[in-house]
């Protein structure tokens, strides 16, 4: 693999990740209504649930999901309401300071870690997408695992990154709208999008 090929997958990668989709929406969303501290969780779930995909992707799930309508369904109606039951929780979360005990935020830390892992792990187009994405960067002349590994950790760093990135940048805004009257504003828009984010995984069709 030459240094073009991976300069050519990590800046359509970070294209692709700078573009909102449902787990941003459930990071920004949290990060809003919990803080920085708390947003670290999300990072981590969207990290371990991009390797999930990425990793099923490679070992043949994806072309499973491409040839098996039945299963690909199935994932994307369970996604889909995953999604829908977040942002139904989302849009009736009680709003407040963030100045709660330790024991409830380290509690609420596992909750969310798990939320963005499921969401995104979840995702049947994720799983799809990888497998027609990355063959497109790989060099038939090099050995093939080696390129799968770079391709995959610098998918993951980015991911990482992109989310961190979000996730700060809302807990920033989150000092300016410290009344519950705008918290609850911001839960129920956050909540909106998740459930809005659904709807659309649950219209989607794959290409055959």
């Amino acid at each position: 693999m030459t240094f073009e090929h991976w300069l050519a997958f990590a800046a359509a990668s970070a294209v692709l990740l700078a573009i909102p989709g449902p787990t941003i929406t459930l990071v920004v969303s949290y990060a809003l209504g919990q803080g920085r501290r708390s947003a670290t969780a999300t990072v981590a779930g969207v990290a371990l649930g991009d390797f999930t995909a990425m990793t099923a992707s490679m070992l043949g799930l994806g072309a499973i999901l491409a040839a098996s309508a039945l299963l690909f369904t199935v994932l994307k109606w369970v996604g889909a309401a995953y999604l829908v039951y977040l942002g139904i929780k989302l849009w009736r979360a009680p709003v407040g300071d963030g100045s709660g005990p330790a024991g409830t935020l380290e509690t609420a830390g596992r909750r969310m870690f798990l939320h963005a892992y499921a969401v995104t792990a979840l995702n049947p187009k994720s799983i799809v997408f990888f497998i027609a994405f990355l063959p497109q960067f790989l060099n038939p002349g090099a050995p093939v695992l080696a390129q799968v590994v770079i391709f995959e950790v610098t998918f993951l760093v980015l991911a990482t990154l992109n989310a961190m990135s979000y996730a700060l940048l809302a807990a920033a805004a989150r000092r300016t709208i410290r009344r519950p009257g705008v918290q609850r504003a911001v839960n129920r828009v956050g909540g909106g999008f998740l459930i809005g984010a659904g709807v659309l995984t649950a219209a989607w069709r794959r290409t055959a």
